[in-house]
């Protein structure tokens, strides 16, 4: 093999040397920057897939607000239909009681007023009457006393 070697003008001793250096470099690049690089992409790796975990946690959040919220706003427009329909309800029955209030007013207003008026119209009768009673006793003595003398 030292022929071999020789033939193409190699130096065994040298080149044991380079292997043993080439070895001792492998085994410091190995320790010194293989192994911290590896750790840090490790580490890395494990950020980025602990960082895709909580942001898919958060669109679920987000995803369940949505829904919530959407769900109280529902939930508010019925409310609101409820009241906006009772709130016609209420007015509609009050307008009917009142309608039904002003009626009652205008019936006893009318009654009071048929009173009114034939009372007036018996006092103006009784009045007639009086007066063509004295009207009356006023002819015959008129004609009593033409008569007379």
């Amino acid at each position: 093999m030292s022929q071999f070697f020789e033939a193409f003008g190699v130096d065994w001793h040298l080149l044991i040397a380079q292997v043993v250096n080439f070895a001792i470099v492998l085994i410091a690049l190995w320790y010194f920057l293989y192994k911290p690089v590896m750790a840090m992409l490790s580490s890395r790796q494990e950020l980025v897939s602990k960082s895709v975990r909580e942001a898919e946690q958060v669109e679920e959040l987000f995803a369940r607000a949505d829904a919530e919220a959407e769900a109280r706003v529902q939930a508010a427009d019925t409310e609101a239909d409820s009241i906006v329909a009772l709130a016609r309800e209420s007015a509609a029955s009050t307008q009917a009681q009142l309608l039904k209030d002003a009626e009652a007013r205008a019936e006893h207003i009318a009654k009071d007023a048929e009173a009114r008026a034939a009372e007036a119209v018996a006092r103006a009768k009784r009045e007639s009457e009086q007066d063509i009673a004295r009207l009356a006793v006023l002819a015959a003595e008129k004609i009593l006393r033409q008569h007379h003398d």
